[in-house]
């Protein structure tokens, strides 16, 4: 009974991982409804959202799956895709941020500015926390990369862990780039 009891247990770490993850939830979740209450007060300026907020998606999407390729290649003891797998998904978070600050300067080119209109301030202050979120994200993953490349190569269970984690908090800033975008579109 004791070892049934036992495996019920969820790890310190996930614990906090996703502790932390509702908090970051709930913050969003203010934040969209303020959008949504600032919207319904008037003096609102209507934009389309640049188009290479399209291409940052599957971006993010792609370093999901990158990431999550990775993790499967170091279970199965294919070192080589592991490292190769873990090192795209990197560079891809990379190229989402690129993505989102080339997006920030087409809106600027358009006239829509940090502090002019509520509508174009919320887009600027909820993808730039999403982008602050990944941020975080890609130093865990560059501390990922650091351990792939210097410790020897060798599966345990606390390397197995550190990485799940790692794909668990990244997948979740995937999900919530995909709200704010879907959000975005709906609202613009």
């Amino acid at each position: 009974m004791e070892a049934s009891s036992h495996n019920s247990f969820v790890h310190p770490l996930k614990f906090a991982l996703w502790t932390g993850i509702g908090s970051i939830i709930m913050m969003f979740i203010a934040l969209t409804s303020a959008y949504i209450v600032r919207q319904a007060a008037g003096n609102w300026l209507e934009f389309k959202l640049p188009s290479i907020f399209m291409l940052s998606t599957f971006t993010i999407l792609l370093s999901s799956v990158t990431l999550q390729m990775a993790y499967s290649a170091f279970r199965k003891r294919q070192e080589s895709s592991y490292k190769l797998l873990l090192l795209s998904t990197l560079a891809l978070g990379m190229i989402f941020i690129l993505f989102q600050y080339q997006g920030w300067l087409q809106m600027r080119a358009t006239g829509i500015e940090l502090s002019g209109n509520p509508s174009g301030s919320f887009v600027y202050i909820l993808s730039g926390l999403h982008v602050a979120h990944v941020i975080g994200g890609l130093g865990v993953l560059s501390l990922a990369c650091y351990h792939a490349f210097t410790l020897p190569y060798k599966v345990t269970k606390r390397r197995l862990l550190r990485l799940q984690l790692t794909s668990q908090y990244w997948h979740f800033v995937d999900i919530l780039w995909i709200y704010l975008f879907i959000f975005f579109m709906i609202q613009h």
